[in-house]
């Protein structure tokens, strides 16, 4: 039976993963606290009052600053406190909420990702507003959520001949038990995963940022130009409308109408 292996939420936009076991997903929403937040480069400019949605290349991101993969994030949406370690030492702790806090986290990013952050970054969100990378789509796009299949993953792996990270592709939802690439035929057709329906959109094009590895913190691959190599296309996993508002949960079974 395929079923949910995996839950993960990025609230902050090129950090790291958040390990959930279960996930309140709606309509209006998506998945919500993820990709909420985002540390625009120090030239890109960006109105919290009138939000438009740009390309990744304005953030700090994994396809240009690899070294954000070395560091361990987590923001608790209930006191807005942004922890960052770095090989388990806690080097901030700052409250977003607040000014202090917010620039706290700005002077820590600039030091940390040097002259590539084109001056102070700033920590930027809007309401209504998500930085996924769909999001220069459409709303309904801004508000998808990504599914990996890792059995995909594993038929990549059998191809290459070597280990690939699931983590590099940064994906919500993590299913087995489906066929290698079967998900590619979820698109306009309606999936139900747990409790939720949602709505296959589109599949999720590669960048170089998935060439990092997330346990090493290194550029070690070219997983773009193998998927090509390999499998006519530079594809890995699909984004999902959210149709029906739910809760998802580890263990949940998953059906393709």
């Amino acid at each position: 039976m395929a079923v949910v292996t995996h839950l993960y939420r990025y609230p902050i936009k090129g950090l790291s993963p958040e390990p959930l076991t279960g996930m309140e997903l709606n309509s209006r929403d998506g998945l919500p606290f993820d990709r909420e937040f985002a540390l625009a480069l120090g030239t890109t400019l960006f109105s919290a009052e009138a939000p438009e949605p740009l390309d990744k290349g304005f953030f700090l991101m994994l396809r240009r600053n690899e070294e954000l993969a070395a560091l361990t994030t987590a923001l608790d949406p209930r006191t807005s406190v942004l922890s960052v370690r770095l090989k388990g030492e806690l080097l901030l702790e700052a409250d977003i909420a607040s000014d202090g806090g917010r620039a706290e986290v700005e002077e820590f990013f600039a030091r940390y990702v040097g002259e590539a952050a084109r001056g102070r970054p700033r920590l930027v969100s809007a309401k209504g507003h998500k930085f996924t990378d769909a999001s220069v789509i459409s709303p309904v796009m801004m508000r998808a959520v990504s599914l990996i299949n890792l059995e995909t993953v594993r038929a990549v792996e059998a191809r290459l001949g070597r280990p690939v990270n699931a983590l590099r592709f940064r994906g919500n939802i993590h299913v087995d038990g489906v066929p290698a690439w079967r998900e590619m035929d979820w698109l306009d057709r309606e999936i139900r995963i747990g409790p939720v329906t949602f709505r296959g959109r589109m599949r999720t094009p590669r960048c170089g940022a998935v060439n990092v590895n997330p346990d090493t913190a290194e550029r070690d691959a070219n997983l773009p130009k193998d998927l090509l190599r390999n499998f006519g296309h530079a594809d890995l996993g699909i984004y999902l409308e959210v149709v029906t508002d739910g809760r998802l949960q580890i263990g949940d079974a998953v059906h393709a109408a």
